[in-house]
């Protein structure tokens, strides 16, 4: 089905390895003193560089590989899907962060021990951390097919293992001396490639297609299947699609405001940065430079439908898509890097992938060491008699590799859980982090609107939250025998659901607990 990299792929890949290591020693900080260096870069992160390292962090490989295979089985719908960004956006830059920067906090669930105790901070990062794991395990997982197919000519056990190990080597030296400072720059660096790879790819698919734009536009509005590809919002009701646009400003519009405001991989970026207004800017420019990188990926995959599915424009015969490689399943982005893609540009697409999965784990990497050290480690440390900065940083460290182990795990495990699932790559990566996410929203709900909820509450809440996403799962439904309308629930209709019982069982008690705004200084 496809030849193995060649002579100008490897060129390709071994300026990508030149390229880093300068980028890693240039920008990688000289010294490193304190926990607040290394995990928030000194609080000196302007706007911008923020808002690129949020872009870089979100946008993964499911991204990169799971984009265009939305765009070839749908439309424009997933880049409708912003307006939930901006919404979530908005409750994030006026609701949390200014609490955050008002008691000076290192992660998102400190708040929680200043409105209840530190046992609550204690469970939402742990919370935090199984849900990172798992998102981030299965993230390293697709990119691993990517490179497994294209650089191996194979997807078997050994061949994800070898490339998920390769990544999360690659992330974890990108990140282990200078903490978040580095990771931001090589955010930079990783976005800057992977863009451009898409940027290439784009030119080249569409420099393929001899038709012009206008025959191109007419046919992606009257396709075969009677849907127009260009539609933007989808107006229905159903709730096994994702993107409808009740879908979008509902659950999709929670899975933002969790994501940026409750989830220390994003949030640490947003608190790096020196006030609260700046850390707000940069996510309100995050939101705004998603929406063209959104656009170039969704539109390959619509030019793909034409490529495959419009002989017409094409001006003969088409290849057809195959849908497994190898026995495993793949999607159309795959099938074309495989099979059509020049030498050269092939190795420029594949370090695409891998800069969108090295710049979403090490992120990754670093947040989940900062939980660990700064909610679990440092506070019994300091119960215990105390330890220098240096000591901390150095606690970051050890952690990061820890967590690297855990997430390496994960994406083997993931290499057997999605081959027995239909759910296309972008909504598989999204649907595990609806797993930690629902149960977060129930307590931080609790915590900022209301005066109610205990430490018992919010450990309850966040286990209702993450056991009623696992039995709306569609096997686990239809085994114990929900309601037909529970077992085919999208992922951000399983978000609010989830939610929605998290909250519940956080707000049940009415004990006296102190008020956010008196104990943040808001």
């Amino acid at each position: 089905m496809t030849t193995p990299f060649e002579a100008a792929d490897w060129v390709v890949m071994g300026c990508y390895v030149a390229v880093l290591f300068a980028a890693g020693w240039f920008f990688m900080p000289r010294k490193t003193e304190t926990a607040r260096d290394y995990f928030l870069a000194g609080g000196t992160v302007p706007a911008w560089l923020a808002a690129v390292s949020v872009l870089s962090a979100t946008q993964s490989a499911a991204t990169f590989l799971g984009g265009p295979d939305y765009g070839y089985r749908g439309d424009y719908t997933y880049l409708g899907s912003n307006l939930g960004g901006l919404i979530g956006a908005v409750f994030v830059a006026r609701v949390l962060i200014p609490r955050f920067y008002a008691m000076k906090a290192t992660t998102a669930y400190e708040l929680l021990t200043a409105r209840f105790d530190a046992r609550a901070t204690r469970w939402a990062g742990g919370t935090f951390l199984v849900g990172r794991v798992l998102a981030g395990g299965a993230r390293v997982y697709l990119a691993a097919i990517a490179i497994a197919m294209v650089t191996a000519s194979r997807v078997d056990a050994a061949s994800i293992v070898a490339a998920a190990a390769a990544l999360m080597v690659a992330s974890f030296l990108f990140t282990f001396h200078g903490g978040l400072k580095s990771v931001l720059w090589n955010d930079l660096v990783q976005f800057v490639i992977y863009l451009g790879a898409a940027i290439a790819v784009l030119v080249y698919l569409r420099w393929s297609i001899p038709a012009s734009t206008g025959e191109i536009v007419e046919a992606l509005r009257h396709a075969p299947s009677g849907i127009d590809k260009l539609r933007l919002f989808d107006l229905s009701l159903d709730p096994s699609k994702p993107f409808t646009l009740l879908a979008i400003v509902t659950g999709v519009s929670l899975l933002y405001i969790a994501n940026n405001g409750l989830d220390q991989d994003t949030t640490q970026r947003l608190l790096a940065s020196r006030d609260a207004k700046t850390g707000a800017r940069s996510l309100y420019l995050s939101v705004v430079a998603t929406v063209p990188v959104i656009f170039v990926f969704v539109t390959i995959g619509l030019l793909l439908h034409i490529h495959y599915n419009r002989p017409d424009l094409m001006g003969g015969p088409v290849a057809a898509a195959a849908s497994t490689f190898g026995g495993q399943k793949i999607n159309i982005f795959m099938h074309y890097i495989l099979t059509e893609v020049p030498p050269g540009l092939r190795g420029l697409v594949t370090i695409g992938v891998i800069a969108a999965a090295v710049a979403t784990t090490n992120s990754a990497l670093n947040a989940m060491s900062s939980v660990m050290i700064q909610d679990f480690y440092r506070p019994w440390r300091e119960r215990s008699g105390g330890a220098s900065e240096k000591h901390f940083v150095v606690a970051g460290r050890v952690g990061m590799a820890g967590v690297g182990i855990a997430m390496f795990l994960m994406a083997v495990l993931s290499f057997y859980w999605q081959r027995y699932t239909d759910l296309p790559l972008l909504e598989f990566a999204l649907g595990v982090m609806v797993f930690a996410y629902a149960g977060l929203l129930g307590v931080y709900f609790t915590a900022v609107f209301t005066k109610r909820g205990s430490t018992g509450s919010v450990i309850a809440a966040l286990i209702a939250g993450f056991v009623t996403v696992v039995f709306v799962q569609p096997a686990v439904a239809h085994a114990i025998g929900l309601p037909t309308v529970l077992c085919a629930l999208s992922f951000p209709y399983q978000l609010c659901l989830g939610t929605a019982v998290a909250f519940l069982v956080c707000v049940a008690p009415a004990g006296p607990v102190r008020s956010p705004t008196q104990d943040s200084g808001v």
